[in-house]
């Protein structure tokens, strides 16, 4: 992968820039993936599989939940909602790391796959409640849901308070159950033990990334080099390295196919943030289920806001630098704020990030090493993670 300083290239001369409807996306890649038949990336049935495992696995949950406490009834209901739909995209990466080794199909890599979509609830809950966002794919948020329950039930204290614990306890219960799923996924031991270490590090990996995220916030920090560094382990290696990494693991082959892996998943990674991030300004909030504008009103350091700070005239840097982290944006203030990003040309520069780093990762999908079925999946993967508007 590229060197993280090398995103950055000179700025543009004001009045030079080079706009693009945000979306147009993806050329340079396109040559690659043209010469590959490419698969429906996470399939409707594949990912109603994931769905059918965590189904079957929640609902084993409850009854030793209640039998605790009926209070506990909100809390597996949740749960149950909150990993419900959602792009699928760690346990198919996961899967087709193990297919990528000319393994077959198994409902045992299916669930030990499906078993990250539990992680990735720690993972949200507890970001939506760092960050104070009010909804989640077009629903409450898990902290804003608990505080409604204890308005409606009259519960002495605050509503946010009791809103936040919940939170807290319902993302580590996310975390341990992702472990058990894994565990009792039914593949034998001797592969579960192969890809534990894996699954150890992709853990501490995104809560790394999740506090290196919290310093860059509160430190107003500025450069992309520090935002990709947060990139780097709060999405690249945590959505798509380490995934493909479990299933090579579990496979038998990481010694094989983890450099492939790694040249893939890390400039994907980067990509699919990248993506997100421009989404997080220019999304439409009826796809993407949050409002417009949350990223600028919650002081997100992304690399979008880095190329902005660094090509803007200095009284638009100056404007920008102000209103970044206002909770209080209004839509004026929003649209303002988009209309430096493309006008200063940050935003055809992400676009231009995010078409180069996609080019680089289905290079690596040429690898002799990797299976044919797999290929073509991840390459219909990386249009999936990278052209999107969710």
């Amino acid at each position: 992968m590229r060197p993280l300083a090398r995103i950055g290239g000179p700025a543009a001369p004001p009045g030079t820039e080079t706009r693009r409807r945000p979306g147009v996306v993806f050329a340079q890649a396109r040559v690659t993936l043209d010469r590959m038949v490419i698969a429906r990336p996470a399939d409707d049935e594949l990912r109603g599989r994931f769905a059918a495992a965590l189904d079957d696995f929640l609902d084993g949950q409850r009854p030793g939940l209640l039998a605790i406490g009926a209070e506990l009834a909100p809390v597996h209901d949740a749960m149950r909602d909150f990993v419900a739909g959602g792009k699928r995209l760690r346990p198919s990466f996961c899967y087709w790391g193990w297919r990528g080794a000319g393994r077959p199909d198994d409902p045992g890599v299916v669930a030990a796959a499906a078993s990250l979509e539990l992680l990735q609830g720690c993972a949200l809950v507890h970001d939506d409640l760092i960050d104070g966002s009010d909804t989640r794919r077009g629903s409450p948020s898990v902290h804003r849901r608990f505080g409604k329950l204890h308005a409606r039930e009259g519960w002495l204290g605050s509503d946010d308070a009791f809103g936040s614990g919940a939170a807290i306890l319902i993302g580590d219960l996310f975390l341990a159950w992702s472990e058990e799923m894994y565990r009792r996924s039914g593949l034998d031991t001797a592969a579960l033990a192969a890809g534990g270490p894996v699954y150890a590090a992709m853990r501490t990996e995104v809560m790394a990334g999740q506090y290196l995220d919290l310093i860059g916030q509160v430190s107003g920090a500025e450069s992309a080099e520090t935002a990709l560094r947060v990139v780097r382990y709060k999405t690249a290696k945590y959505t798509i390295e380490r995934p493909l990494h479990l299933g090579a693991a579990l496979a038998g082959a990481l010694d094989a196919l983890g450099p492939v892996y790694t040249a893939y998943g890390l400039p994907l990674g980067v990509a699919f943030q990248l993506r997100d991030d421009v989404l997080g300004v220019f999304g439409d909030p009826a796809e993407t289920g949050k409002p417009a504008g949350d990223d600028l009103r919650e002081g997100k350091r992304t690399v979008l806001a880095a190329e902005t700070l660094r090509r803007a005239a200095p009284p638009a840097a100056a404007e920008f630098r102000r209103c970044l982290g206002d909770p209080a944006l209004g839509p004026d203030a929003v649209d303002r704020l988009r209309e430096i990003i493309e006008g200063c040309g940050a935003l055809a520069a992400c676009e231009r990030h995010i078409e180069t780093y996609a080019a680089e990762a289905t290079a690596a999908l040429d690898s002799p090493a990797l299976d044919p079925v797999s290929r073509s999946a991840l390459a219909g993967l990386a249009v999936a993670a990278t052209v999107r508007r969710t």
